[in-house]
């Protein structure tokens, strides 16, 4: 049995950061999670893409922004249990939780923090006969290292942001990159569609639409496909398929703890601490929702914070931990030593 202050279910950036803000409350965490190293959607999904939107980073790549993180929590030493998926639970008399992964491993804890971002991913598949055939022979669903595509040819499909973000980056690295929609009209950033009309203008990619990839071709891995533009079928010599369609969200076994749902995300209190209705259990990130939610990760970051606040009075009888800013409590450091921050001084002017 593992006990544990906190069981934080999600290993991305806002349960990482969820265990920075516990640890300065002297709160120890247990991170739990089915992937099977920590990172969430950013290192499942795309590890090498450019976030705009954090604080204090202009651009920062997904997995750096990662490896950060963990780099911040460090000092307050958070244990793991990767690869497995939360079940079942139940609830003590002493009001802690223990909650069993399908790997029959349990876990005693006092809090639990939901934190798993949108849950389990399905890809959109588009409708072609023979496409599991290729998977991983030359069709993806995701990006996850822009260099195996560096000197070939790619083809996109779609008209979402996901689709334009990658049309924009592999033109960087590709030999050729065209972008298919069947739409003329595109669903995404009118930055990003911007800066597409600009490529294709500059010659550097092709775009097509509408269009819609109908059959694939190829002995054993992908080398074609076949497009039809209004009644016109055209083949594209191609080395990759990246149909960028959406991923299905699934909460998976959570959905049946008794939790408040709400189009597949657990509603919270988010006017006080982003508790859901069972006394004890969080939802932190884009796993919650509650009026005027917004799907950004510095919002998964304050509502870590308001949480672990709420937690420590729980775990206290009550007690209100009073708050104190780091650059004037420091950080304990990896040695156990305290990293102090300077402490400035009052001097008379004459």
């Amino acid at each position: 049995m593992i006990k544990t202050d906190i069981l934080i279910i999600g290993a991305g950036p806002t349960g990482l950061f969820a265990v920075f803000e516990a640890g300065l409350l002297k709160m120890k965490c247990h991170i739990l999670d089915s992937l099977t190293q920590p990172g969430g959607q950013l290192i499942e999904l795309y590890p090498k893409k450019p976030i705009y939107d954090i604080p204090g980073y202009p651009e920062i790549i997904a997995s750096d922004l990662i490896e950060n993180l963990l780099e911040q929590i460090k000092p307050f030493s958070p244990s793991y249990t990767l690869g497995e998926t939360a079940k079942g639970i139940e609830k003590l008399n002493d009001g802690s939780f223990i909650v069993s992964t399908e790997k029959k491993t349990k876990i005693n804890a006092s809090i639990i923090a939901i934190a798993g971002g949108l849950g389990t991913f399905t890809p959109r598949k588009p409708n072609i006969s023979n496409i599991s055939d290729y998977e991983e022979n030359g069709v993806l669903y995701m990006v996850k290292n822009p260099d195996d595509f560096r000197d070939k040819n790619v083809l996109i499909a779609g008209g979402g942001d996901s689709a334009l973000d990658w049309t924009i980056h592999l033109s960087k690295v590709a030999k050729k990159v065209t972008l298919v929609h069947r739409r003329n009209e595109f669903r995404g950033a009118d930055e990003s569609v911007t800066k597409v009309q600009e490529l294709k203008n500059s010659g550097k990619i092709d775009v097509i639409t509408p269009g819609q990839v109908t059959q694939l071709h190829g002995d054993k891995s992908l080398s074609s496909v076949s497009i039809d533009m209004d009644g016109k079928t055209e083949t594209y010599n191609v080395d990759y398929f990246i149909p960028l369609f959406g991923l299905i969200p699934r909460l998976g076994p959570i959905k049946d703890w008794g939790l408040n749902i709400e189009n597949n995300a657990i509603k919270v209190n988010n006017s006080l601490d982003y508790q859901t209705n069972i006394d004890g259990i969080y939802a932190i990130g884009d796993v919650n929702t509650y009026p005027g939610k917004l799907k950004l990760i510095l919002s998964g970051f304050h509502e870590a914070a308001v949480m672990c606040h709420s937690a420590y009075s729980k775990l206290n009888n009550g007690k209100k931990n009073i708050l104190k800013y780091t650059t004037v409590s420091g950080v304990e450091g990896f040695d156990g030593s305290k990293k102090e921050a300077k402490k400035s001084q009052i001097k008379k002017i004459d």
